[in-house]
């Protein structure tokens, strides 16, 4: 029977998540001839190209992203193996704070991870805006937040999971008049989209006027799509059916999806859930537009 080996494995994982042989190589620090030579003796084992090594081409090859997903639930579950048998039980309770866009993602499979590494620990959440994520915080009603500010608010104890740019939009058939308020598309009062773009500085000569408040982010989709307005939207969120109009108006700061900790959270439990979260966060999208 043909055996895998974890670190060939773990290797083809790096490769696929960094984009390539040399920042592979960089993250697990190692040679680049290092990280050939595994994915050299992995091919030669089972018999078939990883690697496309064409110029344009996909980085992996069919075979290879097949062997892609195997491989991560494997990584995923020695590494799960390893740590519950090589630490101390923690224990503890957990007040989390989290946004719509933080539950569109990998949530789910990572509260579901913790929980199986550190029974003793509980997990409460619930979801709000960022603004209000934040005052939470600090007033210590919540020990985690995982939410969106603008780059230019990060704070070094941040932990960006992953950023993404911000854009003006519209349905490609709404027609905007160069003498009338602008009707904008907010998710609400606590919408930080919305506290930048009513600066003075930022809104459009014509003016704003706000007709839709929806706290959902499919709804803002869905309204945009619809031709009811113009909206703020991240990247990870625009559709064929939506005009970019950044040329139009004030560009918005980078968006940054952040880990951030209470300054009274420091026990092993908030650790040990922060490092969960930033190893297991991607920026793909799940929602359900209607």
């Amino acid at each position: 029977m043909k055996r895998l080996d974890i670190e060939a494995l773990r290797t083809l994982c790096a490769i696929a998540e960094h984009g390539g042989i040399t920042r592979a190589a960089e993250h697990l620090s190692v040679s680049q001839s290092a990280v050939s030579h595994k994915v050299k003796r992995l091919e030669e084992r089972i018999g078939c190209s990883l690697l496309t090594r064409q110029s344009g081409a996909p980085l992996l090859s069919e075979d290879g992203q097949r062997l892609l997903v195997y491989a991560r639930r494997i990584c995923a579950m020695h590494d799960e193996a390893v740590q519950s048998l090589s630490t101390r039980p923690i224990s503890g309770h957990i007040r989390l704070g989290m946004t719509e866009d933080v539950t569109s993602s990998d949530l789910s499979r990572i509260l579901g991870r913790f929980t199986r590494l550190h029974p003793n620990v509980s997990v409460r959440t619930h979801v709000r805006q960022s603004v209000v994520l934040q005052r939470e915080l600090e007033k210590g009603e919540i020990d985690i937040s995982m939410m969106q500010i603008f780059a230019t608010d990060l704070r070094p104890s941040d932990t960006v999971l992953f950023t993404d740019l911000v854009h003006w939009v519209k349905a490609k058939d709404l027609e905007l008049r160069c003498d009338c308020t602008i009707p904008f598309l907010a998710y609400d009062d606590d919408c930080f989209f919305k506290h930048w773009a009513m600066d003075i500085e930022n809104t459009p000569a014509t003016g704003l006027e706000t007709i839709l408040e929806c706290a959902s982010s499919a709804g803002i989709v869905s309204a945009v799509q619809s031709g009811l307005g113009v909206a703020l939207l991240p990247g990870r969120y625009l559709t064929d059916e939506m005009q970019i109009l950044d040329h139009q108006f004030s560009p918005p700061p980078e968006l940054a999806y952040v880990l951030r900790v209470g300054r009274n959270s420091r026990s092993a439990h908030f650790k040990s859930f922060a490092k969960e979260v930033s190893k297991g966060v991607t920026p793909k999208v799940s929602l359900q537009v209607v």
